[in-house]
């Protein structure tokens, strides 16, 4: 199907170029049926290319998807242009008497920061309270689902000795769960983070369930309150150069950093990276719209308690 986007967004030719299926607001109003409503909270500096690596992985989605984007009222993002934000996004207090039938929270650069000493934590604090009374499911990434753990549950974050960057096998712990459903007993996610949550602390809270880890990189996906609440602590939605970027930037800083692990073809930058995530990304969430929000949520939204 298509996804609805407002006019002139910029991801769109990008999108349609890829042969993406993509449906202006204007023309939205033909549909014979309820799209989904899909809201993001867009914390990343890059906010285009988030936006397209997001809708790229939702357009392969078999439904009508209409997508808001969220911003933070009281957060003026550094990267993007006021011109953007203005007319693409909508601060969290202008949506907050609305409902959706799924929400993404992406990652945000502030894992350095105790999550009280973030800007924004407050405003985020009342999205995370929010959400559980006006969303059927939402999607928590990387440091997103860092906070939403510690938000909801007390989990607490980690420093790692050194980035957690690379593709790393992550281990289906619950095959029969929705998510993981059609998914290889072993799959690749992207991860690039400097902070991690741990198993020892997921387990001493009932709510919540690994369903995905890896050897390497830890604790990979876990849900809570029947699929309500989904954390992920990495990156499937990404790019293939996402990572060779940040690597190429971080070393141009010169910044210490690691090759990412299990990337480049033959370990060599000069001969790219090779994709090992694409098929099981687009896969759990295609899962994730399919079982957790389609089949879950109610025709009228402002059922959704």
């Amino acid at each position: 199907m298509s996804l609805i986007l407002p006019e002139h967004f910029p991801a769109t030719d990008i999108l349609r170029k890829e042969h993406i299926d993509v449906t202006e607001n204007t023309r939205s109003v033909a549909l014979k049926v309820r799209p989904l409503r899909v809201a993001i909270l867009n914390l990343m500096p890059l906010k285009i290319d988030t936006e397209v690596d997001l809708l790229r992985i939702l357009a392969q989605s078999p439904y009508h998807i209409e997508v808001t984007w969220m911003s933070l009222a009281t957060h003026t993002p550094k990267h993007a242009s006021p011109e953007h934000m203005q007319a693409f996004y909508q601060p969290f207090p202008e949506l907050k008497e609305q409902k959706f039938d799924g929400f993404i929270v992406t990652g945000a650069p502030v894992e350095h920061l105790a999550f009280e000493e973030v800007g924004y934590w407050p405003e985020l604090s009342d999205i995370f309270r929010w959400v559980r009374t006006n969303v059927t499911s939402t999607l928590y990434i990387c440091w997103a689902a860092q906070a939403g753990l510690y938000f909801h549950y007390g989990i607490p974050k980690h420093p790692l000795p050194q980035k957690m960057f690379g593709i790393f096998p992550q281990q289906v712990l619950d095959a029969a769960h929705p998510l993981m459903r059609g998914m290889d007993d072993v799959f690749f996610m992207p991860h690039s983070r400097h902070t991690e949550v741990r198993r020892e602390d997921i387990d001493r809270v009932n709510e919540l369930k690994i369903i995905a880890e890896s050897e390497y990189s830890g604790v990979g996906m876990v849900v809570a309150r029947e699929g309500r609440e989904v954390f992920v602590t990495g990156h499937s939605e990404y790019s293939p150069y996402t990572l060779d970027t940040e690597y190429k930037r971080d070393l141009g800083k010169g910044l210490p950093i690691q090759m990412p692990m299990n990337y480049y073809r033959d370990d060599n930058p000069e001969l790219g990276p090779v994709v090992r995530w694409r098929t099981h990304g687009v896969q759990w969430y295609l899962n994730w719209l399919h079982y957790l929000v389609y089949q879950t949520t109610p025709y009228n939204l402002n059922d959704i308690k």
